[in-house]
């Protein structure tokens, strides 16, 4: 029976590698990238929830008001996270992914003004 050593006692020698766990995918001397870099989709679905959620708590405080102010009040809220998303990186994004924003927050916009001035 061969003679297993402990990781947790010493390390692993692989040929010119050493491995500190017999797990580890990655040799001691690889350096795998650890810096945060979000996708567009992650920029994209914040601003969609934070415009739902801006949206919505217009619409409950202005129940009672004219359509008007919760129409214009929900697009200013809208400029503001599209700026605030274009800052936060979608600047650097895709075409396709700047077009989705913008479509997703004019179509929320739709909603809003269809429930703002009922037919």
């Amino acid at each position: 029976m061969a003679d297993y050593k402990d990781p947790r006692e010493e390390d692993i020698v692989y040929g010119d590698r050493r491995l500190s766990r017999p797990d580890a995918s990655l040799p001691d001397w690889e350096m795998p990238d650890t810096a945060y870099r979000p996708l567009p989709i992650v920029w994209f679905t914040g601003a969609f929830f934070v415009h739902l959620l801006a949206t919505s708590v217009i619409a409950l405080i202005l129940s009672g008001q004219a359509g008007w102010i919760s129409f214009a009040l929900s697009a200013m809220a809208a400029g503001g996270i599209a700026r605030w998303t274009w800052a936060r990186g979608m600047a650097q994004a895709a075409t396709g992914w700047k077009i989705a924003t913008i479509a997703m927050l004019l179509i929320n916009l739709f909603f809003v003004a269809a429930l703002s001035f009922p037919a």
